[in-house]
């Protein structure tokens, strides 16, 4: 790139990031148009254009640049987890669960992506997959409770019902609320304790 080429690309970025503070990110997309029209691989154009299309709905264009950004940087974990969010937002279950794979292939301790890889396994009704997703998940964020909260729903719709209650119980050591709407949800709660009747107090 020429010294010209290269002020002109610094040029637009460093606008580019002043239209995004002031809060006027529609007009900051031709800037991140132009600054790939100068360095077409450039991640943080790619990033930015892509974050901007989420933000304003527009999640074909988001997509379109997400998948521009892993074809030049296809070693990032980070943006393979990216595009396989928003084509989960989108409905793209088909197409988000590779690359959420592809995410958890170049970084394995992404617990993010196991997690949303197994939000669309479990939408596949590919449950034995969940769970082992869910599992990588819970290990590497044993203090979160969303992955043992999906735990406890897959193993129950396996119909292993011991199983749920025993991830309800574990639940209730950090998360107590949760693990009870989740007993509620489940109808997995503690039996209720029968009022004695007139005939039993005699």
């Amino acid at each position: 790139m020429s010294l010209r080429s290269a002020l002109n690309y610094h040029f637009s970025k460093i606008l580019a990031m002043g239209l995004l503070a002031c809060g006027r990110p529609q007009a900051a997309l031709p800037r991140f148009d132009h600054m790939l029209s100068l360095r077409p691989r450039d991640a943080y154009a790619l990033a930015s254009r892509a974050h901007v299309s989420a933000q304003q709905n527009d999640l074909s264009a988001a997509i379109s640049s997400l998948q521009e950004l892993v074809a030049a940087w296809p070693q990032a974990a980070a943006h393979w987890f990216n595009l396989a969010y928003v084509l989960q937002q989108a409905g793209r279950h088909d197409e988000a669960g590779p690359a959420f794979r592809q995410a958890v292939a170049c970084d394995p301790r992404l617990d993010s992506a196991w997690y949303g890889l197994a939000l669309v396994l479990i939408h596949q009704r590919q449950f034995g997959e969940a769970v082992a997703a869910l599992e990588k998940n819970t290990a590497l964020q044993p203090l979160s409770p969303y992955g043992w909260y999906r735990l406890a729903q897959v193993r129950l719709a396996m119909g292993q019902p011991d199983a749920a209650r025993q991830l309800i119980t574990h639940l209730r050591r950090f998360e107590p609320q949760l693990a009870e709407q989740l007993a509620r949800e489940t109808g997995l709660g503690p039996p209720a304790t029968l009022l004695p009747t007139h005939d039993a107090a005699h």
